[in-house]
């Protein structure tokens, strides 16, 4: 199996056609047909020579995904699931906001961070995905936009789909670098959010990338009991060690945090959780939001519902009154299978059944 051409930062593509004896020239024209022109075969990458177009093809492939199901939700968002080479199958969302379109990328084929709400988790981590299948997710949505004829583009990533962002580190560095080039796709580094469940050295480490992307906690709990109780990595990382590399990273970056609650009925959404939450971020709340996510039912997760609207209005306004800054989650695609993880699961069980 050839890797994707897209695992490659332009600096890596151009270390690699130099060893392989092309000039240095040739990294810029490959570039630009693959993120400016987008085409889907080497051969259609006409200033490009032959030599330099037989060496790509030898070592590389663009298109590593297959388009396995597409759901599209009433409110115009579009669920893919993309079968890869060695048959896994991975989950990528398309969401259109008024102010653009933004993409739901995942970087693991399963999950082992066992949240105890989360489909994702229903099946064990396989293995990591590589950059290129990374980035195909995304060029696959912009084919997808291309296609309408309208000059739309991919505006905004957040990395929250299969998998946690931090337990593979190096390729999601590398497809953000990509992605970010302003050579290339050209998406703004402030209109990129990495989502993690807590990794505690990893947020350290991603403190000191220098780079402008947003960072998204999910927290879901305001105290150790509860949060270990949904959440397997506080055993590991409890909310002391957490809260001290967020600080740190704060410190270091001065960039404002999104912490994720996902608000379950009787479990977690009680004002005096709410207290909690809010006595935890006070000396954070300049620079915190907390993003107040209604939960998406998953029928292996029977145990768990949705808070009621009344529950979810009076944990926003004990936050509020308490000067933290947090609003509801507006919701997308609640037809089509909306928790993360939860048409591959389905689609897996079929296949079995079969």
């Amino acid at each position: 199996m050839k890797k994707s051409i897209y695992g490659l930062t332009f600096e890596q593509l151009s270390a690699f056609l130099i060893e392989n004896g092309q000039k240095k020239f040739r990294a810029a024209q490959v570039w630009d047909w693959l993120y400016k022109k987008r085409v889907t075969q080497f051969a259609d990458m006409k200033n490009v020579n032959s030599e330099c177009i037989e060496l790509l093809e030898s070592n590389f492939a663009i298109q590593t995904l297959e388009q396995a199901v597409k759901q599209e939700s009433a409110d115009g968002t579009i669920k893919f699931l993309f079968k890869m080479q060695d048959g896994n199958l991975i989950e990528t969302v398309l969401m259109t906001f008024p102010y653009g379109h933004s993409v739901c990328v995942t970087t693991q084929v399963g999950c082992n961070i066992g949240c105890s709400f989360c489909a994702s988790g229903l099946l064990k981590k396989n293995r990591d995905l590589d950059a290129g299948e990374i980035v195909e997710q995304i060029m696959n949505v912009q084919h997808h936009l291309d296609a309408k004829g309208t000059d739309e583009r991919v505006s905004h990533i957040v990395v929250m789909g299969i998998g946690e962002p931090f337990d593979n580190y190096s390729n999601l560095m590398n497809f953000l670098r990509v992605v970010n080039d302003q050579k290339g796709l050209m998406i703004g580094a402030r209109h990129i959010t990495v989502s993690t469940s807590g990794l505690t050295p990893k947020i350290r480490e991603f403190a000191e990338e220098n780079i402008q992307i947003n960072l998204a906690v999910s927290l879901h709990a305001p105290n150790n009991e509860l949060r270990t109780r949904i959440m397997k990595i506080n055993r590991a990382y409890p909310i002391e060690k957490l809260m001290d590399a967020i600080d740190y990273y704060l410190e270091t970056t001065n960039r404002r945090i999104t912490f994720e609650y996902i608000l379950l009925n009787d479990v977690n959404d009680h004002v005096a959780e709410a207290e909690q939450l809010a006595k935890l971020l006070h000396n954070k709340r300049h620079l915190s939001y907390v993003n107040l996510i209604p939960y998406n039912p998953v029928d292996e997760h029977d145990q768990y519902t949705r808070s009621e609207p009344e529950n979810i209005k009076k944990f926003y306004e004990t936050l509020k009154k308490r000067g933290i800054n947090c609003g509801v989650r507006l919701e997308q695609g609640t037809d089509i299978d909306a928790a993360c993880g939860q048409l591959r699961s389905k689609q897996i069980k079929k296949e079995k059944a079969v």
